[in-house]
């Protein structure tokens, strides 16, 4: 199995609060962790606007590159814009949803797709992957 990590996942790992257990039980149970090249990105700009404590900052952005490390990493490349824009067309996705989704997509079924994003979900399991949020 394959675990792909949305962005909302992937912070929801290292912030306290009702996904943080849920983030570590699905990445405990698939080691196979996969994630759009994106998704570095946008959790690492979005690190010191979801930290309560301004000094936790520092403490996420290491965790983050650390687990970037373990993470198989899908480019966001010419083929997975192309995708996007098809599932863009298709459903009510933001591009950046789009973008998440598409990479997963490239993924070797079966895959799980791991997000808090309430747009993300029906795209996921219309896409024939399984889903783990709250």
């Amino acid at each position: 199995m394959t675990l792909a990590i949305d962005t909302s996942a992937l912070l929801g790992r290292y912030l306290s609060g009702p996904h943080r257990q849920v983030v570590i039980d699905a990445m405990a149970a698939d080691h196979a962790w996969c994630a759009s090249a994106l998704a570095l990105a946008e959790a690492l700009g979005m690190v010191d606007r979801v930290c309560d404590v301004p000094t936790d900052g520092d403490r996420v952005r290491r965790a983050l590159r650390d687990d970037w490390e373990r993470m198989h990493v899908v480019p966001v490349d010419q083929r997975c814009l192309d995708r996007a824009s098809e599932l863009s067309r298709e459903r009510p996705l933001r591009t950046v949803d789009a973008l998440h989704l598409a990479a997963a997509d490239r993924l070797p079924r079966p895959i799980t797709f791991l997000t808090f994003d309430p747009r993300q979900i029906p795209a996921a399991m219309s896409l024939g992957m399984d889903v783990v949020s709250t």
